[in-house]
């Protein structure tokens, strides 16, 4: 398939520059046989008991800065990762890229340009680079968030289940910025299981696909851990006929991981899986997820998931009932096409 079959219009006014004052009251286009239009508040109303909930944890650091290069020239640093002994590899944005050996002032601190590495630079701190980040760091805000980040994305560019100590992610897992404590809750009085995962995201999930050909893409590696005792209950869950599922690309794309290369023993390290329709999905039932950008590997996954055709049709009928898209807009709750 061609990138340019992912394409679809997308007005501006419809991308979510703010999320709603309360988390749960997204809209959420359901689609199992057919397209229903309900409130992500509703979502309780579609498990079961002996279903397993999977969610991402991570959490998300504030991975941009401001400064200046040596020449007083301004630049903005935006975290991919943190790398050893001090490193980070980061995005730099200024008039003219930084020289290697060249020196950034990022207010107080210190950092030394000291490598390349494709449309990434590498920077050596003098300490540990995540304490710089969490001083002066700005919330990461998506490129088509078209606003400098505020107080409130402080709060609500997580997720509320987040673990803290995985400070890891320079981008949420958004699908799950809907859930509040209080449907969590909801959700768990129903028997339904809950099971964590951790993805720790990179910017290149906002990249789009730039070849023609799809197959032809390397899509962004990213770092994730499912242990063995969720591997264990996915089975368990799928053997007594109930459903798995999974909150976001990112926990499926760590649990899809898992079972295609990690078998019995979950698996921990690097994930380069790339999910495009002919892929055959071994642990997700279900997913919870945000409307995609055009021409995006997630855009591709959601069309592997439920087919290409209800893709473009669920699609098709989000612009025009005016959803609300990308990561701080409305959810779409979607059954695995079984064909």
């Amino acid at each position: 398939m061609k990138t340019s079959d992912f394409n679809y219009h997308l007005p501006e006014e419809l991308i979510a520059n703010y999320p709603l004052e309360k988390r749960s009251h997204s809209r959420l286009l359901v689609f199992q046989d057919s397209i229903k239009h309900e409130h992500f508040k509703d979502i309780p109303n579609y498990f079961e008991e002996g279903d397993l909930l999977v969610v991402n944890n991570t959490s998300v650091i504030p991975a941009r800065i401001f400064g200046q290069k040596e020449s007083g020239g301004s630049v903005e640093v935006m975290l991919e990762r943190i790398m050893e002994d001090n490193k980070a590899l980061v995005q730099i944005r200024s008039g003219r890229s930084p020289k290697i050996g060249s020196y950034l002032y990022l207010e107080s601190y210190k950092v030394q340009c000291i490598d390349r590495k494709d449309n990434f630079f590498i920077i050596q701190f003098d300490r540990v680079p995540l304490e710089v980040f969490n001083q002066i760091g700005h919330v990461p805000l998506p490129p088509y968030i078209k606003r400098d980040d505020e107080q409130l994305d402080k709060d609500r560019y997580a997720t509320v289940y987040e673990d803290k100590k995985l400070q890891e992610s320079v981008a949420a897992p958004t699908a799950g910025l809907h859930f509040d404590q209080e449907l969590l809750d909801a959700i768990k009085k129903l028997g339904v299981n809950f099971a964590t995962i951790n993805l720790s995201v990179g910017a290149g999930t906002f990249q789009p696909v730039k070849v023609e050909n799809i197959k032809d893409h390397d899509i962004h590696e990213e770092y994730i851990e499912v242990q063995k005792d969720v591997v264990e209950l996915v089975n368990q869950t799928k053997q007594s006929g109930k459903k798995v599922f999974a909150v976001g690309t990112t926990a499926t794309r760590a649990l899809e991981t898992a079972f295609a290369y990690g078998g019995e023993n979950g698996y921990t390290g690097y994930t380069k899986l790339f999910i495009y329709p002919s892929f055959k999905f071994k642990a997700v039932d279900r997913l919870i997820t945000n409307f995609h950008l055009p021409q995006s590997s997630l855009l591709m996954l959601v069309s592997a998931f439920i087919g290409y055709d209800n893709m473009k049709h669920i699609y098709e009928t989000a612009v025009d009932k005016k959803y609300r898209f990308l990561s701080y807009g409305d959810a779409m709750l979607l059954k695995k096409n079984e064909i």
